[in-house]
C-alpha cells in the first residue's frame, strides 16, 4: 500500500494557494525591512522634525533682547516774548540688560527640551523597530501555519480518497468515510484561515514599512531561537540607563527645574539702559540713564507656584515610569522564560512523541489493527503539538522583542556590552 502522505500533494496545494506569480515576488530580509522602515516611516520623520523644532528653541533661548528705539517730533510755541519757536526732535534708545543667571536657566531649559525630543525620537525608533520585528515574525508564524495546514489538507485528502476506496470495496464501514470527509473539510477551513492570516500579516507589515514595499512580496527568515538575554539585574541596569521613555521623563524633570529657577529669577528688578538726544530751536541735550522696574506689587507668586507644582509632577511621573518599566521588564523576562520552557519541552519530547504515536497509528490502520478514528485522533494530537510549537517559538520571539524595545537595543548588543563591561579591569 502506498504511504498516506504524499509530499507532492502538499507542494502542489501550497503552489495553488500562493499562485505562480507569487514565486516571482521580491524577497525581503528583516534587515532590509528595517532600513526601508527607518527611511520611509512618517511617524519617525515627524519625531525628527520635533527634534529640529527643539533645536531651534535653543537658538531662540540664546538670543539677546533687541533694543527699543523711540523718535519724537514736537512743535515749540513760546509763551514768553522773545523766546524762540520752531520744531523740536528727539530720539531715545533703550537696551534691556539680562541677568546672567536668568539667561543661563532659560538656555538650560531649552537644552533639556531638546534632549527630551531626542529621547522621544529614539523611543519612536525603538517602538517602530519592535513593531516591525513583531509583524515580521508574526508573518513567519502565519506562513508556517499555512504550510502546515496545506500539508494537513493534502494528507486528509489522500486519507479521504483511500477510505472511500475501502468503503467502495467493502473493507470499511461508511461512517469512516463520513469521518474522513469531515476531517478534510476541517483541514480545508484551517488552510483557508491560515492563508487569510498570511495576507493580513503582510498588510500590517506593509503599513509599517510604507508604500515602498510592494503589495506582493515575500520575506526571508525563520522562527528560530532568539539570543538569550542577560540576567535580570543586568537588564534592569541597562533599562535605567538607556530606556528612551525614562530619558525623556528625566529631561522633562530637568526642564521643569530650570523653569522654576527662571521664574524665581524674575523676582529681581529688571534693568535697562536708556540714552537719547533731543534738539529744539534753542537747546541740544544728550542724556543717558537706567530704567529699573521694581517688583513691588507682582512678586511672581503664581508663576513660581505653578513651576514648583510642575516640577513635583515631573518627578512623581519619572518615579512612577521607572517603576512601571522595571515591572514591564520583569514581566517580559518571565514571558521569555515560560516560552523558552515550552519550546524546549515541545522540541525535545512532545512533538517527537506525537510523531511516533502518529506513525504507530498509521501502521496499525494500514494493517487493520485499528480503525480510522484512532488514526485521526493521533493525527489531531500531532497537529496540535506542531501548532503549539509554532506558537511557542513565536511567543519566545515576542518576549525577546519586548525586552529589546525596553532596552532600546538588540539583545545581542546588550549582552556583548554587559559582558565587556564586566570583564573590563
Amino acid at each position: 500500500m502506498k504511504p498516506l502522505f504524499w509530499p507532492g500533494l502538499a507542494l502542489a496545494g501550497l503552489l495553488s494557494l500562493s499562485g505562480h506569480a507569487e514565486l516571482a515576488a521580491p524577497v525581503y530580509s528583516l534587515e532590509t525591512l528595517r532600513r526601508l522602515a527607518l527611511e520611509n516611516n512618517g511617524s519617525l520623520r515627524a519625531s525628527r522634525d520635533q527634534v529640529d523644532i527643539a533645536r531651534a528653541g535653543i537658538v531662540t533661548a540664546r538670543a539677546y533682547p533687541n533694543p527699543e528705539l523711540e523718535t519724537l517730533r514736537s512743535n515749540l510755541r513760546p509763551l514768553l516774548p522773545g523766546a524762540a519757536d520752531g520744531p523740536g526732535r528727539s530720539a531715545y534708545i533703550t537696551q534691556r540688560i539680562e541677568y546672567p543667571w536668568q539667561r543661563s536657566t532659560r538656555i538650560d531649559a531649552a537644552i533639556a527640551a531638546h534632549e527630551g525630543a531626542e529621547a522621544e525620537a529614539r523611543g519612536t525608533r525603538a517602538e517602530l523597530l519592535a513593531r516591525l520585528q513583531y509583524r515580521f515574525y508574526e508573518l513567519l508564524r502565519r506562513q508556517a501555519e499555512a504550510r502546515a495546514a496545506s500539508d494537513d489538507e493534502a494528507l486528509m485528502g489522500e486519507i479521504s480518497r483511500r477510505v472511500g476506496l475501502r468503503v467502495k470495496i467493502g473493507e470499511a464501514p461508511r461512517y469512516e468515510l463520513i469521518k474522513a470527509d469531515a476531517e478534510l473539510l476541517n483541514a480545508q477551513k484551517s488552510r483557508q484561515s491560515a492563508v487569510l492570516g498570511v495576507g493580513q500579516s503582510k498588510a500590517w507589515l506593509r503599513q509599517l514599512v510604507g508604500n515602498v514595499l510592494p503589495e506582493r512580496f515575500e520575506i526571508d527568515g525563520e522562527l528560530g531561537h532568539p539570543p538569550v538575554p542577560p540576567t535580570p539585574e543586568q537588564m534592569r541596569a541597562v533599562l535605567l540607563e538607556r530606556n528612551p521613555e525614562l530619558e525623556r521623563s528625566r529631561a522633562i524633570t530637568r526642564q521643569a527645574g530650570h523653569r522654576l529657577d527662571y521664574e524665581r529669577s524674575q523676582r529681581w528688578p529688571s534693568l535697562a539702559v536708556k540714552g537719547g538726544h533731543s534738539r529744539d530751536p534753542e537747546l541740544r541735550s544728550t542724556s543717558i540713564g537706567v530704567v529699573l522696574t521694581l517688583p513691588l506689587w507682582d512678586w511672581r507668586s503664581g508663576p513660581v507656584q505653578e513651576a514648583a507644582a510642575g516640577l513635583s509632577r515631573a518627578r512623581n511621573e519619572e518615579d512612577q515610569l521607572a517603576f512601571s518599566l522595571q515591572q514591564e521588564l520583569a514581566a517580559a523576562w518571565q514571558n521569555y522564560q515560560i516560552a523558552a520552557t515550552q519550546v524546549t519541552a515541545l522540541e525535545s519530547g512532545i512533538v517527537h512523541q506525537a510523531e511516533a504515536t502518529l506513525k504507530v497509528a498509521e501502521a496499525s490502520y494500514r494493517y487493520g489493527e485499528r480503525g480510522i478514528l484512532d488514526y485521526l485522533d493521533a493525527q489531531r494530537v500531532h497537529r496540535s503539538a506542531r501548532n503549539e510549537l509554532i506558537a511557542a517559538r513565536f511567543d519566545l520571539w515576542v518576549a525577546a522583542i519586548q525586552i529589546e524595545r525596553l532596552l532600546a537595543s538588540p539583545i545581542a548588543i546588550v549582552t556583548s556590552t554587559v559582558t565587556s563591561t564586566a570583564t573590563r579591569p
